[in-house]
Parts: C-alpha cells; structure tokens; sequence
C-alpha cells in the first residue's frame, strides 16, 4: 500500500511524476534540475519503489510542502509504479522525469506557456539530447533533421515515424486519466503504449528546443531481451483494436508476426527451445498472410531441430 508523507500548500498548475528505485547518484541531479526550473508553481511526487535506506534516507529529507513521497513494496513494474504517483496527483498538468535524467531550467515554463496558447492541445513533447553516466554530452548518432509532428499523431506513433521520449511530455491530468494511464500489464514498450492512447484522445504540440537530458548507462533496470519482445508483441496485437484503416490493422499485424521471429530467436539463443517452438506455433494465426514470416519461421525451426554442436561444426566449415 502507497504511504504518502508530505503535502503541497496550494494546488500546482504541474505534479511531476518521478519513480526511483536506488540509483541515488542519478537521482539527485534528477530532483535538482525540477528545484531549478524557472516555473516555480509544481509539485513532485517521488514515487519510490522499495529502495535501500540510503535512497530513503535522502527522500525523507526533501519531503515537505512540495515533495510527496509515495513510498511502496518492490515490484519492478515501472507503469505500477508511476501509476501511483499518478493517483497522488492534483496538478493540472503531469509531467513525466525518470531518476536518471535531467530538465533543462526553461522546461516547464516552455511547455505550460505552449499548452496554454493553444486550447485545442492537451499534451506536449520536446527535443531531447543526450549525456553519458557523468552528465558529459554525447553525440549524435545522425545528422538527419529528427520530425516531430504536431496535432494528432496516433499513425505516425504506431508505424514508428517517430518515438517521444518519456521526460519530455506534459500532459493534462484528465487526459491521462481518460487514456487510462500505463497499463500495469505492458512491461516493456510500455510509454510508447500510453502516448499512443494519449494520441487517440487529444492533439499534441510538439517543441523542436531539447529540454532535458536523457541519461545512458549500464545500471537501467532491466535487459530482459525476451520480455522486451514478448512486451512490443502485446503492444502490437492491443493496438490492432485501435487501428481505424485497414492498411494501419495489416501494419500491427506485420510487425507483430517481425517480432514474433525476434522473441523465438532470443528464446532459442537462451535455450528455451520449447517456448521457442510455441511463439513460431502461435504467430502462425496472424503471421500466415506475410512471406517474410515463413521464411523466418522456416530458419527458426530449423535452428531448433539442429543441435547447437552440429550448428556450430557447419558455422566453422562455412
């Protein structure tokens, strides 16, 4: 059960919702670039997911008229987590920072400013750069102008034109409530699941100016390659139901049979050879109709029949 400690003495315009578990030396710029934006009328819900005393100990601390704590049992799902922050919420507009990345100062004030000059939005993203483990810049992988489409982006989310990263969105309250917020079930893929339902209830605005900072490192929570897949698998199937236009409908089907083969790949590469089996067995229900997919399957069911010994004396040979 949540156990909320401190309260805010008047009602933000803007709760942001952070969920931590350790990682303290992230966590702390993190907390420090919301303390530093120049649009001062928020509160911070830290929603901590059963971390170690040290992390505690440095919550307890900041806790008061501003910063409520939503303390809870580990779980290790990230959406049942920054669900709960979501429900301690009272501004009109949440937005979104992990413990590991950081806000430019301008960030709130941009985004608020954006939202509340046009009436027919009710959710933003930005541009977003990224640091190293030490918060040193790191480059770009591409010098290609990034599109960042505005008004109503449900397709150009699903056929993944575009991707918005999580500490970059703002969006109102009632939006968030009425798209239903993250679905506790999606455990991976699981932010561009709800900005695909927050894109079929309102319009967006979209900032070309970088406002935070998205952190890469080697303690994020999980790798779990086959969850990974079997999680945008379930994003896939889920958002056929949303689909409007055939051609959209064939598009979730395709890349769901695409990522059938990559989840049975990572399957059989663990040696989980009969879940392998199975996830070809199942996809052949909506994989049937695409080329590509049997001759995948084919390969795959290959590489199981074959034992890995005699896959490895045929690699050497070739």
């Amino acid at each position: 059960m949540a156990m909320p400690s401190g309260s805010a003495t008047r009602t933000p315009t803007v709760s942001v919702v952070l969920p931590t578990y350790n990682r303290i030396r992230f966590l702390v710029p993190a907390v420090e670039s919301v303390f530093n934006q120049s649009f001062k009328n928020w509160e911070l819900i830290i929603a901590d997911d059963g971390s170690a005393e040290e992390t505690q100990r440095y919550l307890r601390g900041i806790a008061g008229d501003r910063v409520t704590i939503v303390s809870l049992l580990h779980s290790g799902n990230p959406s049942q987590v920054r669900n709960a922050a979501i429900r301690a919420a009272v501004g009109r507009y949440v937005a979104f920072l992990d413990s590991d990345d950081v806000w430019t100062p301008n960030k709130l004030a941009m985004q608020v400013s954006a939202l509340q000059n046009k009436g027919d939005a009710r959710w933003c993203y930005s541009a977003c750069e990224h640091i190293d483990a030490s918060g040193a810049r790191l480059p770009k992988k591409n010098s290609r102008p990034i599109m960042r489409p505005q008004g109503w982006i449900f397709e150009q989310l699903l056929t993944l034109q575009i991707g918005i990263a999580m500490p970059t969105v703002i969006a109102e309250r009632t939006l968030l409530e009425e798209a239903g917020c993250f679905d506790e079930q999606q455990r991976f893929g699981e932010f561009h699941d709800l900005c695909l339902r927050l894109a079929l209830k309102g319009a967006v605005i979209a900032l070309d100016e970088p406002l935070c900072w998205i952190r890469s490192h080697d303690e994020h929570y999980s790798s779990d390659k086959i969850g990974d897949h079997a999680g945008w698998m379930r994003l896939y199937e889920k958002m056929s139901h949303f689909a409007t236009t055939p051609r959209l409908i064939r598009y979730c089907a395709k890349m769901r049979a695409a990522t059938s083969l990559n989840l049975a790949r990572q399957q059989a590469s663990a040696r989980e050879l009969r879940c392998a089996g199975a996830t070809l067995l199942a996809a052949t229900k909506f994989s049937w109709r695409f080329p590509s997919w049997w001759w995948g399957a084919l390969k795959g069911a290959v590489r199981l029949a074959v034992p890995r010994s005699v896959a490895s004396r045929l690699r050497r040979v070739n």
